[in-house]
């Protein structure tokens, strides 16, 4: 989860104006496609990186390493989604993708709801 440098960014428009475009645009793709998502969740900076809370919970995060753009929704909605992300370098709770290869819109809202529903039960 550690950014391309240490980043002390309060707010997620701190921490994205830090990144080289490529990955900027492609983590700006991603937050609004999670704040569509989940309108009522929060955004905020946790563990370094931009999250968005909902109910006072983490409910995804995501970054920028040196060599890749990262999402983290959590086990569960990898788990529920492993044949799309196939083609990603995934673990437990976390998806790795390159800048110019963003994760696409259906599959991340998908995997948003599917937190959402977790936290739900």
């Amino acid at each position: 989860m550690a950014a391309e440098r240490k980043n002390t960014a309060r707010n997620i428009d701190q921490y994205l104006a830090t990144l080289p475009d490529d990955k900027r645009v492609a983590l700006e793709k991603l937050r609004k496609t999670v704040r569509a998502a989940a309108p009522k969740a929060e955004e905020c900076i946790s563990y370094g990186i931009p999250a968005f809370r909902l109910g006072g919970r983490l409910l995804v995060a995501f970054g920028a390493a040196a060599n890749h753009c990262s999402f983290y929704p959590g086990a569960f909605p990898l788990k529920a989604y492993a044949d799309e992300l196939k083609d990603y370098d995934t673990s437990k709770g976390t998806i790795r993708f390159q800048a110019g290869k963003p994760l696409p819109v259906a599959l991340v809202r998908k995997m948003v709801k599917a937190r959402i529903e977790e936290y739900a039960r």
